[in-house]
């Protein structure tokens, strides 16, 4: 008889997941996923249904990480919500098994696993393609993304000026006033975005909201929403003018509607620049589009069960 599985909730992963330690192993991640050998990832494209009477997907995210013995699946489900809807926009949960005998080894709320590593890929993303010296930070959305994003670029970088912009003021206001620091709301996403160095959009637009002629040039985006292939949050013009960098070039080719209606070539995977294969322009504007990775799930996850079980065995 297999052992029940540890459940593990929001708050217990939070107070395990650290930024300091999810950063190196994430980007470890990304070498070996851009490297493509299937001795040590296999990770298929991410499958989603339709949930048309609730205007949502699920998507399955498995990963398996032969070398170091993980098999894991995210189970995620998000929707196209008004804006000032009470619902949430991503939910999910994260399966680890036993990769030799099949049963779960564990289950965990996947929500702030996914909010903590793609804000921490995004950092990444930063440290390769942003200017140097770079002393402005913008963020168009104030939800969940929101703020994970604030709390690692504010803890990896120093940012003189944070500016945050919603489509509604008083969600940006909360935002500011919450994280305090050097956020401040912004009346428009232009007003925020004009002169800014960074550049993350984390909203649920489905139609462009950063347009290029107000991107500052040399300036780095990075691009968390519109995961649809008719969904938008940059214009054409953006991305035919910037370098663009995508997680995964073939993910990003059927699900990024940025890069797929724009008609926008994929320069490189984030994973090719640490494996020193392509490039960092960071004299040039980029454009990273993050739509996230099946192995960020599975690496962060690893981190959680790992920390428990040395915590448990303490106990």
């Amino acid at each position: 008889m297999s052992a029940p599985p540890a459940v593990i909730w929001e708050r217990e992963v939070k107070r395990l997941l650290r930024y300091r330690d999810l950063v190196p192993v994430l980007e470890k991640a990304m070498g070996t996923f851009s490297r493509r050998d299937s001795a040590e990832l296999i990770q298929p494209v991410r499958a989603t249904l339709p949930l048309q009477k609730h205007d949502g997907f699920l998507g399955l995210m498995p990963a398996y990480m032969e070398k170091d013995g993980v098999l894991c699946a995210k189970l995620v489900s998000f929707y196209k919500r008004k804006e000032g809807s009470t619902l949430p926009g991503v939910k999910s949960t994260v399966v680890l098994l036993d990769p030799e005998r099949g049963h779960a080894r564990a289950v965990m709320d996947g929500d702030i696993i996914t909010e903590m590593r793609t804000a921490a890929v995004s950092a990444i993303s930063a440290k390769l393609l942003m200017p140097p010296e770079a002393k402005v930070l913008a963020i168009l959305g104030a939800g969940a993304q929101a703020l994970s994003h604030y709390n690692v670029f504010t803890e990896l970088f120093s940012f003189k000026e944070v500016r945050v912009w919603n489509h509604r003021r008083a969600g940006a206001e909360r935002f500011c006033r919450s994280v305090g620091g050097p956020a401040f709301a912004c009346g428009s996403a232009e007003d925020a975005v004009r002169g800014a160095d960074v550049i993350v959009t984390v909203t649920r637009c489905t139609e462009p909201v950063l347009f290029g002629e107000w991107v500052k040039p040399g300036a780095h985006v990075a691009a968390v929403g519109a995961c649809r292939p008719n969904w938008r949050e940059l214009d054409d013009t953006l991305m035919k003018e910037a370098v663009v960098y995508a997680d995964s070039r073939e993910g990003a080719m059927v699900e990024s509607g940025d890069i797929i209606q724009s008609g926008a070539e994929v320069f490189a995977e984030l994973g090719d620049v640490i494996n020193g294969i392509k490039p960092a322009l960071r004299q040039k504007t980029t454009v990273f589009k993050s739509l996230g990775l099946a192995v960020q799930d599975a690496v962060s996850a690893k981190l959680v069960i790992d920390k428990w079980n040395a915590q448990a065995s303490q106990a």
